[in-house]
C-alpha cells in the first residue's frame, strides 16, 4: 500500500478520469498493445478491475473528492489513499492522507496545492447551476465545448491547455490537475470510420484515441516534477448487455471500471 503522507506535498497529483470506460474494453485494448501511453506505466497484468462507488458521473466524481475512489474488487476492507476525516472509517490507515477539510480538492489546496480542473462532460460545464459544482470545488476550473462529447479532437485541446498551465504555474509550486477525459463517453461512433451508432467497437477506438492523445500531457509532467497519478473511469457504460443500454445502472458492465495508479520519479 502507498503511503501517502510521503507523495503528498513533495509531489504534483493527477486524476485523470476516463468518463465511461469500461474495464473489459480497456483490459483487451491493453492486451491487444493497443495502449502505448498508458501502457508503459500500467502494471505486468494491464489494469485492476475495480467497483465504482456510483453509476454515473455526478455521483461518482463526489465520492471521488470525498477520497472514495474505485474501490479494489476482491472482498474486505481496502485502506484508501485519501480520506476526509470521519469518525468510524475502517479504511483509514496510517498510509492514507487524511483532511479535515470536506474534500481532497479543498484539503490540497491547504497544503499549498495549486487546483486545477479541465472539465469534460457536462457535469462540469459551469453553464448550470449544476454543471458548477463539482469545478467550483477547485482554485481554477476550466471548459468548453472543445472540451466536451460533441468534440472528436477533445483529449488534445483538453491535454494543449493542461500543458499551457503546467508552463505557467511555478515548478515550485505543487500541482493538483483533475482532467475528465470526455472523448469515450457516447457519442463516440465518430472514431471509427462510417460508424453511424456507438458501440463496443467505437468505445476501444475512442480508447485509443485518448491513449495517443495524453502522450504530451505525461511528457509535461515527467518534466516538471515528481508526480503521483490515478487513472481510472467513473463507471462504465452498456451496449445491449441483457437488455441494457447506457449507465446510472447497477449492471456489472456499468459498476465494474478499470484502475490504476503510479509514482513517477526522475
Amino acid at each position: 500500500m502507498r503511503d501517502m503522507n510521503a507523495i503528498v506535498g513533495r509531489c504534483d497529483l493527477l486524476l485523470l478520469t476516463l468518463d465511461t470506460l469500461r474495464y473489459d474494453v480497456a483490459q483487451q485494448a491493453w492486451e491487444a498493445g493497443e495502449l502505448p501511453v498508458l501502457g508503459q506505466h500500467l502494471p505486468a497484468t494491464g489494469w485492476e478491475r475495480r467497483h465504482t462507488p456510483a453509476n454515473f458521473t455526478y455521483a461518482a466524481h463526489h465520492a471521488f473528492f470525498a477520497g472514495f475512489l474505485p474501490t479494489p474488487i476482491a472482498p474486505g476492507l481496502h485502506p484508501r489513499l485519501f480520506a476526509a476525516e470521519f469518525a468510524g472509517s475502517e479504511t483509514t490507515t496510517s498510509t492514507t492522507h487524511t483532511f479535515r477539510e470536506p474534500n481532497i480538492v479543498a484539503g490540497l489546496a491547504a497544503r499549498g496545492y495549486h487546483t486545477l480542473c479541465i472539465g469534460g462532460v457536462g457535469f462540469f460545464n459551469m453553464r448550470t447551476a449544476l454543471g458548477s459544482v463539482l469545478p467550483a470545488m477547485f482554485e481554477e476550473s476550466h471548459w468548453s465545448e472543445d472540451f466536451g462529447v460533441t468534440c472528436a479532437a477533445s483529449t488534445e485541446h483538453q491535454v494543449q491547455l493542461a500543458n499551457q498551465r503546467l508552463r505557467e504555474i511555478p515548478a515550485t509550486e505543487r500541482v493538483f490537475l483533475f482532467i475528465n477525459i470526455a472523448a469515450i463517453h457516447q457519442p463516440n461512433c465518430g472514431y471509427v470510420p462510417g460508424a453511424t451508432a456507438d458501440s463496443l467497437a467505437t468505445h476501444r477506438a475512442a480508447l485509443r484515441y485518448v491513449d495517443r492523445s495524453l502522450a504530451p500531457l505525461l511528457a509535461t509532467l515527467k518534466r516538471r516534477a515528481p508526480f503521483f497519478a490515478i487513472v481510472c473511469s467513473d463507471h462504465g457504460t452498456a451496449y445491449g448487455e441483457d437488455g441494457y443500454h447506457g449507465h446510472r445502472l447497477n449492471h456489472p458492465v456499468v459498476g465494474e471500471v478499470p484502475y490504476f495508479d503510479f509514482l513517477w520519479e526522475s
